[in-house]
């Protein structure tokens, strides 16, 4: 018997009997979690100085990280299955939304894109940034992949009516944003480089229509505000004009935490929101907003790591558009700023004050960590 007990694979016995990680049960994905944080504290010290020393900014904002980071983690608990069940329903609610906005919506900054609710305003449009390439992804994943001509058409259709509503706001910037998370989808499940190229021949013949039948006159003003702001630089072109000057002033290692001139003497618009990067550019120089950059470079390719490494297409495909749609905000905010894009009402992501944005992100992370544990953990 003591022979027999001295041959036992203990340490086998043990590597089987090992349970899944703290983590791994709470479905966490720690490397995300990491670089979440370090860029929430990042964007707080930016806020603090972006706001004018207003340290109510900060606790508000600081508020809507913590609900954010609660939403995420709820998130993260619902399986995939039940994800895919629900994005239709919920996709229908958004629609309902955007018609409510239509007709007894709060407007502010002459457009109408509000709803509020026992003293709480948010955007419908931020819940449409999450649930259209969820739908568009659940309706992709019980088809034949690459998708044909018929299922690429019904996803446009998807597409299409969440965009011309938050169009009619009016809101062009973030319409364009929202159809391109549901592009993505397509674009992830392989969509045919035929139908691309003639996405992009389309999209170019339709340039000069736009122009002149869809566009409003403040829209058309800020594409030719971005190619010349000098013609009028103390009406259209002020921001560009700016905020340039900021980021130029900043040089490498930039003026220091709260010592810029932008943002405190007022040159600056919206140094607390959408033109944020101007004031790290001007007070932490190059360098900061390398460091910036690192922190969205590294959640980006964790972003693409998770989708990889999904077992479902569905997973797949939601990840890769998640994550896309994530780099498009950052790409679309510090080409605004940087006078290389018109100007157009997209926040810095968890950098930028606002409520409804980060709730939206935080959601959108907790749907990739749901993807990142769904393999380790099963069917919940």
């Amino acid at each position: 018997m003591a022979d027999y007990l001295r041959q036992m694979p203990h340490q086998g016995s043990a590597d089987l009997a090992r349970r899944p990680s703290a983590a791994r049960r709470f479905h966490i994905d720690i490397p995300l979690l990491v670089l979440l944080l370090a860029l929430t504290v990042y964007g707080l010290f930016v806020l603090y100085s972006g706001s004018g020393k207003d340290m109510g900014a900060v606790v508000r904002q600081g508020r809507y990280f913590l609900l954010g980071y609660f939403v995420m983690f709820a998130v993260a608990q619902v399986s995939l299955g039940r994800i895919m069940r629900w994005a239709p329903w919920l996709y229908l609610v958004g629609l309902a939304m955007l018609v409510a906005v239509m007709l007894f919506g709060v407007g502010a900054k002459g457009a109408q894109r509000w709803l509020s609710l026992g003293g709480f305003r948010f955007q419908p449009s931020e819940i449409m940034k999450l649930m259209l390439p969820l739908t568009v992804a659940c309706y992709l994943a019980d088809r034949a992949l690459p998708p044909r001509f018929l299922p690429i058409l019904a996803c446009l259709g998807l597409i299409g009516v969440p965009a011309v509503l938050i169009l009619q706001q009016p809101d062009l910037g973030t319409a364009l944003l929202i159809a391109a998370s549901g592009l993505f989808v397509l674009f992830m499940a392989g969509m045919g480089w035929q139908y691309i190229l003639g996405a992009v021949v389309l999209a170019g013949a339709s340039a000069w229509p736009a122009w002149m039948f869809v566009l409003k006159d403040y829209q058309k003003q800020r594409i030719l505000t971005m190619l010349d702001p000098e013609s009028d630089k103390l009406g259209a072109g002020w921001n560009i004009i700016q905020s340039k000057t900021a980021i130029g002033s900043g040089g490498w290692e930039g003026k220091g935490w709260t010592n810029g001139t932008q943002s405190y003497l007022d040159f600056l618009p919206e140094s607390h929101t959408d033109f944020i990067i101007a004031v790290l550019s001007e007070e932490f120089g190059l360098r900061g907003v390398l460091v910036l950059m690192g922190l969205y470079v590294l959640i980006l390719l964790r972003g693409f790591l998770i989708g990889i490494r999904a077992e479902s297409s569905f997973g797949r495909m939601t990840a890769g558009s998640l994550t896309l749609t994530f780099f498009v905000y950052i790409f679309v905010n510090m080409g605004m700023v940087a006078g290389l894009l018109p100007v157009v009402g997209v926040p810095l992501p968890l950098v930028s004050a606002g409520g409804t944005s980060v709730v939206t992100l935080m959601a959108g992370f907790g749907i990739l960590m749901a993807i990142s544990t769904e393999k380790s953990t099963g069917p919940r």
